[in-house]
């Protein structure tokens, strides 16, 4: 299953459940430096080069986010500045 990379391409506040926001890196996941503070990575299955964001993984990524802890398939990195 790819990595996307998170890169918000909306106005701050951003959306972490647009797949317009995420690109595609590849099967290996990307380096997030800690804090764990906000959404760095998400590992999900494709559609069309976007990452598929089913409920169970977004389930995910609010967990991530607010218990600032990393999950299998979520990678967080230290805060998006606006």
């Amino acid at each position: 299953m790819p990595w996307y990379l998170y890169s918000p391409i909306d106005s701050f506040p951003h959306n972490t459940t647009d797949p317009n926001n995420y690109f595609n890196i590849g099967i290996n996941p990307p380096p997030c430096p800690d804090p764990n503070d906000f959404m760095c990575a998400i590992q999900a299955n494709d559609n069309s080069g976007k990452p598929i964001l089913t409920t169970a993984l977004k389930s995910q990524m609010l967990y991530a986010v607010n218990n600032r802890i990393e999950t299998p398939d979520v990678k967080l990195r230290p805060t998006l500045l606006p």
